[in-house]
């Protein structure tokens, strides 16, 4: 994985703002329409919420010691929302999508094979802080 090709792919890709998060839930509702429960019924911060998390994980992409704590974080507060592991699948298929979309003709196979590492290493730490006990 390459941490500057996935930040300079995602300056790319944020630049199109909140048409982004439309995009990706979207995207999601339509793989898993189950999952609309989990949401409010405007979606508008909730955009918000999911572009400044992708932009926190993103920029600290290379560095552990600061996007592990925020995903252990993320991965608790997911847990309390009703997210179980099954819901990271739909999410990373509806992320890429997204991805592939905002990126036009800059997405390839060596951006995807990236931002897919990427995606497992955020699922896999958020999926074990939200089985941790809570103390």
């Amino acid at each position: 994985m390459d941490p500057q090709k996935l930040k300079d792919n995602f300056v790319l890709v944020a630049a199109n703002g909140l048409d982004v998060a439309e995009y990706f839930y979207a995207d999601l509702f339509a793989r898993d329409p189950q999952l609309r429960r989990m949401f409010p019924a405007s979606m508008a911060k909730q955009h918000e919420v999911l572009l400044a998390a992708l932009s926190q994980i993103v920029s600290t992409v290379d560095d552990p010691d600061a996007l592990v704590p925020f995903l252990d974080d993320l991965g608790r507060r997911h847990h309390g929302f009703g997210v179980v592991a099954e819901h990271y699948a739909p999410v990373g298929a509806s992320l890429l999508a997204t991805l592939a979309h905002f990126s036009g003709p800059e997405w390839n196979a060596g951006l995807e094979r990236d931002w897919t590492a990427a995606y497992g290493v955020v699922a896999k730490v958020m999926t074990e802080a939200a089985a941790e006990p809570v103390a």
